[in-house]
């Protein structure tokens, strides 16, 4: 099992237009974040976990040429703006249609989006076609692939955490959320990898702080972490080298195996 790190920044990207932040060096690539989006694979199967306005750029840069499944977390901009670019992905499929899962808040807002992509059949040649259903608490994808679902607060919405697990191995991808409580915790718990929200070192209503998100790693003891969702704040080479040995900050492009 992989996960593909197609973007690790914020609703606005990084850098933001005409802004400066000391101590961001953009000589260095991974500096550079478009907006948080993750392509796991296993067994054969391609989940594609959000779509933000780079994810067909994201698509190129990262040769992915097909999804079997695709899950919003929530229905912010900056994970479902992307979603028209799937019509290409629908055009490969022999139904032309995707399978789109999401929660209430994400299903009602691609619904407001792309009201000409929900349906039975696309309505032109070409058009992205979406089938849309209430992520379940496990989706069992192969006999050896499942994905599980977990709510996590996010503000004043809900976000989904994913629960990655084939042959034993467990990837967690827990994004755009200020908590890890409760169930979300325990089926986190012991993670080959743990994906966290790593926004910036101030608080934030919505988001996990570095010193939250750490403090998380510490609780649920991953053998390995990575971070994403983060603003211009996070210097990549300034802030990998006070993390723990076993945390690393993820990067565009970046691929990690489970």
């Amino acid at each position: 099992m992989k996960i593909t790190f197609l973007g690790t920044g914020t609703s606005q990207g990084v850098p933001l237009i005409g802004m400066v932040y000391p101590g961001l060096d953009l000589k260095n690539p991974k500096n550079w974040r478009t907006r948080s989006s993750v392509h796991v694979e296993a067994d054969g199967k391609h989940i594609q976990v959000d779509a933000g306005p780079e994810f067909r750029l994201q698509c190129l840069k990262n040769g992915i040429e097909w999804i079997d499944i695709f899950i919003l977390t929530h229905g912010h901009t900056d994970h479902i703006a992307g979603m028209d670019d799937l019509r290409r992905f629908c055009d490969r499929m022999p139904s032309n249609i995707m399978p789109v899962y999401s929660n209430e808040y994400g299903i009602e807002r691609i619904k407001a989006m792309f009201p000409y992509a929900v349906g039975a059949r696309p309505t032109q040649p070409g058009y992205p076609c979406f089938r849309t259903a209430l992520m379940p608490d496990e989706l069992q994808v192969t006999p050896d692939f499942k994905i599980k679902s977990v709510s996590l607060p996010h503000g004043p919405v809900q976000t989904l955490g994913l629960i990655f697990e084939h042959s034993g191995k467990k990837i967690v991808y827990y994004t755009d959320c200020h908590e890890v409580v409760g169930k979300a915790a325990d089926l986190a718990r012991n993670a080959d990898v743990l994906v966290l929200d790593f926004l910036r070192p101030r608080p934030h209503p919505s988001h996990l702080s570095t010193q939250s998100a750490l403090e998380i790693v510490d609780r649920l003891k991953p053998a390995r972490a990575y971070f994403t969702h983060m603003t211009g704040e996070i210097d990549q080479q300034t802030w990998q080298e006070k993390l723990p040995e076993n945390c690393y900050l993820a990067y565009d492009g970046l691929v990690v195996k489970a």
